[in-house]
């Protein structure tokens, strides 16, 4: 059974295990630099479908077929499945996923969502009651610009601090009694909220929710960033990455050589003309669920911290002038 650590991280002591990945992403994100990582890559962006929110719905039911098929397992074999992503009542999860007839929990967590699903589906394993479940999310760049932002035919101007939305999907099949990467502990971040209200500054509104939860979880467990082959933030891209490092040196703490952030890595920022990095459910979670476990998988990487991070703001919340809320939750995961 998990066991409290400290005061904020549970230790998985039954030792959920991934049995499974997968990832999906867009044109865009495939003639990025991971662009061959992926297991599937959509060069139409509509998916061929009549509407950007029924594209990213679509997205996310394949990369979940994938993920079946890749274990070789039906729908009807998943105990629980955890799902979310940026849109209005997680329209995307659960209208993608409605024809798998898989008991359904939506999750909110903003670009966080890819950590707190997993915490939920490995704590369902860790539980007792489920064999396997399944953690999912994803985003579309074209359905969040025009709930987040502008219609794309606006053609507004991005900040220099702004950062482009992954079209792209990760899920995750966690199980019990299986070989595979094992999630051992997780920290459930606090929301953070520094007074930030720029939503084309989302780096700035999230990075101080990172630094809470990793200092929590080397409080809670005593250790440090050198214990662990890779620190990798969510999607703080160029100036929330830069913030992190200098809040966790002000509390003493130094990340290396060993730290990335997802939304560095998923773009050629210059070339592909993404500003600030890449954002967004699926940018976090098609890296995690493709180069990431892969490594872990093969042991290049033994032990790793994931931090996905999220702003919890809404369009209307951002209409009405008030602050951008921050949250981040961390997974520890270690190769078998």
């Amino acid at each position: 059974m998990a066991k409290r650590i400290g005061k904020y991280t549970v230790e998985m002591t039954g030792g959920p295990v991934i049995k499974a990945f997968a990832s999906s992403v867009g044109k865009k994100e495939s003639e990025g630099p991971l662009g061959k990582e992926f297991d599937k890559v959509f060069e139409d962006t509509t998916l061929k479908e009549p509407s950007w929110e029924k594209a990213e719905s679509r997205l996310q039911t394949e990369t979940v077929k994938i993920l079946l098929k890749k274990c070789g397992m039906d729908a009807s074999e998943i105990n629980y499945i955890f799902a979310g992503d940026l849109l209005n009542q997680c329209m995307s999860s659960s209208f993608g996923l409605r024809s798998l007839n898989i008991p359904f929990l939506g999750q909110f967590g903003a670009c966080s969502t890819m950590a707190q699903s997993l915490f939920l589906a490995a704590t369902s394993i860790e539980a007792g009651i489920a064999d396997y479940s399944v953690a999912v999310t994803s985003s579309h760049f074209c359905s969040s610009e025009r709930q987040f932002r502008f219609p794309l035919q606006y053609g507004g101007q991005r900040t220099p601090t702004a950062q482009w939305t992954v079209t792209g999907s990760g899920a995750i099949l966690v199980a019990r009694n299986e070989e595979g990467p094992k999630i051992k502990y997780c920290t459930v971040g606090r929301i953070t909220d520094l007074g930030i209200k720029d939503a084309n500054n989302m780096g700035a509104a999230m990075a101080p929710s990172a630094a809470k939860t990793l200092l929590s979880f080397f409080s809670d467990t005593k250790t440090k960033p050198d214990d662990y082959d890779l620190i990798l933030t969510g999607d703080l891209g160029e100036v929330g990455s830069s913030l992190l490092k200098q809040l966790l040196e002000n509390e003493g703490v130094r990340l290396k050589t060993n730290y990335n952030d997802c939304g560095l890595m998923i773009y050629y920022k210059e070339k592909q003309d993404v500003h600030a990095g890449g954002s967004g459910c699926g940018c976090s979670a098609s890296i995690l669920c493709s180069l990431i476990l892969n490594k872990v998988k093969n042991k290049e990487l033994k032990n790793i911290l994931f931090i996905a991070t999220g702003a919890l703001m809404s369009p209307k919340s951002a209409q009405q002038g008030e602050t951008i809320p921050g949250v981040a939750h961390l997974i520890n995961i270690v190769a078998e």
